[in-house]
């Protein structure tokens, strides 16, 4: 054999050797880099903004190919056989006038004033009949939390559940001026709650990977916040005194807002016409909306309500068969079924419990939510 064909015939071997060697020095250089806690928790967290990002271009290019079957004017009227309730009126801004300009968050101080009752009323606007809760957050006495099924310490995972519960028997255990539908759940045994979830400055789920329709939080101060995942940036719950996530978004900065598809919604029963709850701020950031609607409604039209009541901000929240609202231990609207999360609300003549009001004013001094890694080891 001539020395050019041995020279020819050494090459692959040595282009082998090279690579195989060079493999070993890269795995022990990443055995070493990720030997370090810090260094692993940086690059879950960068594997999963690069994630987040990758599922956000992808729902946009579907968003831009897929008409989203979102009916544009339907309001179905409903049978509901609701409770009357005393109706206060709503002055709607006129379809031509510019957007309300974004605040800035700001710190809602709790009024030294008398504290009042949440208010509850019946309305009907653009067509749409629904109930009204306002939820006055400078009120000395109104604390909003969430309620889990039979009473359990954590929301429903892919791994551990507590199942659900009937409606009466959480309305009857809360004792609250207002109880209602939370966000949506699995139809599984398991019945995993959508997303992260915070209360009493408690994370009641949580998972570094989710990145899931919108937030809806309660910061320091009681200041509001409204995120969507997949198109602003994952908010950060540690924040939360009160986080919930749901969604679409209906409403943002003050115009309606909607893109279901990119925030991950498919769901021909988010997407259609059905019964519907929404909640959502305005401009001002110093209370909260919640609407329970007694009639069914696109997402569209749920939107210009939400709007036409002074929301800056809104999203829906879960819907059909799992509509409920009560209001001082009466159901005025019972749901179709067993929930497994519900919003709760205390007033002065439905006061919080103790421990939620020593849990609101740790936050204001500076405790933070934090993940229990024993509970959330995903």
């Amino acid at each position: 054999m001539s020395k050019r064909k041995q020279s020819e015939g050494c090459r692959p071997m040595l282009r082998r050797t090279f690579l195989f060697l060079t493999g070993i020095a890269l795995a022990r250089v990443a055995a070493d880099y990720f030997a370090i806690a810090q260094n692993r928790d940086s690059f879950l967290t960068l594997a999963g903004q690069v994630w987040q990002k990758s599922l956000a271009f992808l729902s946009s290019i579907q968003s831009n190919q897929t008409p989203q079957p979102l009916p544009n004017n339907p309001i179905v009227k409903s049978g509901k056989n609701n409770q009357p309730l005393p109706s206060n009126p709503i002055v709607k801004s006129p379809e031509n006038s510019p957007a309300v300009q974004p605040s800035q968050p700001q710190i809602i101080k709790r009024s030294a004033k008398q504290a009042k009752p949440v208010q509850v009323s019946s309305q009907n606007v653009a067509g749409a009949s629904f109930y009204l809760t306002t939820i006055d957050l400078a009120d000395p006495e109104i604390y909003i939390t969430i309620g889990l099924a039979n009473n359990a310490d954590f929301a429903n995972t892919s791994k551990v559940t507590r199942g659900d519960e009937p409606f009466e028997n959480m309305v009857a255990r809360y004792r609250a001026a207002v109880v209602a539908n939370g966000t949506f759940f699995g139809k599984d045994e398991q019945k995993s709650v959508l997303g992260n979830m915070v209360a009493a400055g408690k994370f009641l789920k949580y998972s570094r990977w989710e990145n899931y329709g919108t937030t809806l939080g309660i910061k320091a101060g009681n200041q509001l916040e409204m995120v969507t995942a997949r198109i602003e940036g994952k908010p950060d719950w540690s924040q939360h005194w009160f986080s919930l996530t749901c969604g679409p978004r209906l409403v943002k900065g003050g115009k309606v807002w909607l893109s279901p598809l990119s925030e991950g919604f498919k769901d021909s029963h988010v997407l259609g016409v059905g019964s519907r709850t929404a909640i959502g701020f305005p401009a001002s950031r110093d209370k909260l909306f919640l609407v329970t609607f007694l009639d069914s409604l696109s997402l569209e039209a749920e939107a210009k309500v939400m709007q036409a009541i002074g929301c800056f901000e809104a999203m829906n929240l879960d819907g059909g068969a799992s509509v409920g609202l009560a209001h001082q231990g009466q159901i005025l609207l019972p749901p179709g079924r067993n929930l497994t999360n519900v919003l709760v609300v205390y007033d002065r003549e439905y006061p919080a419990p103790t421990q939620l009001k020593q849990s609101w004013e740790r936050f204001q001094k500076g405790s933070r939510p934090s993940p229990d890694p024993s509970v959330f080891f995903d």
